[in-house]
């Protein structure tokens, strides 16, 4: 097994990732760094990242939703070495502001490649679009469309249309999105201005369990369709948003969501009917992909009066990152964390009513509570995965506590099948 890389501050660009051979896999190389690690007493949290697992999600995404070209939502998680393996494999990007466009085309990504769609861009930002040559892009309002009309009239827009994400754990439809029955207005407006309207965008939210919302926003996406072919418009493009599932266990899952989306098109938008399906995916190519190692810098046992003269022991850790940094996706989306403990002696140990705390002095800092765990030792790792959405891109540096570094990893067969030569990003 080759050593894993620096982290990626300090990365060049012929070595952004390490290349596993054989039977290796990313877990193996997260124990042995933690073996390591330990045995030279650093246990500094860090993360490892199985880009191969990115791969897989791409292929599997062409697999089940064969039709809609997925537009990988950079928001997510806009580490440069992910940019960089889904431009490769051919995967175009959704970007909300000037510093993702900056992201994706220093990446040699096509202009043509990428949708802006960020439904409230500010004029700077949508000037830096038109002058990159990025013209599609999201509008929900007319104060929007004068906006571009002023700064990017050659833009080619899609209106964005209010779905219902009450199901979701990421509601989306309380900021953006008009209402279908405004959106005639909306297109009369655009045509006065002269502004290109090409489609139609929507989102039903992250992790969304209401499966019929993706049907009835379908159907809703239609009707604004035809009133805009009926007012001149090109309706050229549907986005369906994002929001898919990316772990193993979510439900519904992200076959079911497919085959409900797959069952709406082919019922208003069939194949050969001339429009463009594209998708935002951005947890489903990540989540699974990331795992992070962290340790335990402190611990306080407490000691609960249950009554009857009984009492029962609580345990408190504090760990080396937290809510502040790559576990902030756990202020708005429901808690699926299951920790590992790799301290292998303590498994058979009695199990204790746990607390996880951040390292931050801020009181809201906790990872998660009421968890069962073995009685752990200052020093002790503990490990999570499905890391990969909103952790890495929300982590912040309050207290002045740094990102934990991120060790990026691609297996050789996965490399070659991407029909790449023997260097990372060399051809």
């Amino acid at each position: 097994m080759q050593q894993p890389p620096h982290p990626r501050e300090e990365t060049k660009p012929a070595d952004m990732f390490t290349l596993m051979e054989g039977e290796t896999s990313a877990r193996d190389v997260l124990e042995q760094m933690i073996l390591e690690r330990s045995l030279a007493d650093d246990r500094e949290a860090f993360m490892v990242a199985d880009l191969g697992e990115v791969v897989k999600k791409h292929w599997h995404f062409q697999k089940v939703l064969p039709r809609v070209k997925p537009f990988y939502s950079v928001k997510c998680n806009d580490s440069k070495e992910v940019i960089q393996i889904l431009a490769k494999l051919g995967t175009s990007f959704d970007c909300a502001s000037k510093g993702e466009l900056e992201l994706v085309l220093g990446q040699g990504v096509s202009p043509d490649r990428i949708i802006y769609a960020n439904p409230c861009k500010q004029l700077t930002h949508i000037k830096y679009a038109a002058s990159s040559g990025v013209k599609m892009m999201t509008f929900d309002c007319e104060e929007e469309l004068a906006k571009v009309a002023q700064c990017h009239p050659t833009a080619r827009m899609l209106l964005r249309i209010k779905t219902d994400d009450s199901e979701s754990s990421g509601h989306l439809s309380s900021k953006f999105g008009a209402p279908v029955e405004t959106c005639r207005h909306l297109l009369k407006e655009a045509k006065q201005l002269g502004i290109a309207v090409v489609g139609v965008s929507f989102h039903v939210g992250s992790s969304s369990k209401n499966l019929p919302s993706f049907t009835q926003a379908i159907e809703d996406a239609h009707v604004v369709f035809q009133t805009g072919i009926e007012l001149g418009h090109q309706m050229q493009v549907l986005d369906i948003g994002g929001g898919f599932p990316g772990r193993e266990d979510d439900l519904p899952s992200f076959e079911e969501i497919g085959a409900v989306v797959t069952s709406g098109l082919c019922m208003h938008f069939p194949e050969g009917c001339g429009v463009e399906i594209i998708a935002e995916p951005g947890r489903f190519y990540v989540t699974s992909a990331f795992t992070a190692a962290l340790s335990v810098i402190a611990k306080k046992n407490i000691v609960e009066n249950c009554g009857n003269n009984s009492t029962r022991k609580r345990i408190m850790y504090y760990l080396n990152d937290g809510i502040f940094g790559s576990f902030n996706f756990l202020l708005f989306e429901e808690n699926h964390l299951k920790p590992l403990v790799m301290h292998k002696a303590c498994l058979a140990q009695p199990l204790y009513p746990s607390t996880l705390w951040g390292q931050t002095l801020d009181g809201n800092d906790k990872i998660i509570d009421n968890v069962a765990l073995p009685e752990l030792q200052i020093g002790d790792w503990l490990v999570f995965q499905n890391m990969g959405a909103y952790s890495v891109s929300t982590t912040t540096l309050f207290n002045a506590f740094t990102a934990m570094p991120i060790y990026f990893l691609l297996h050789r067969d996965a490399w070659t099948a991407l029909g790449a030569p023997g260097t990372p990003f060399m051809d």
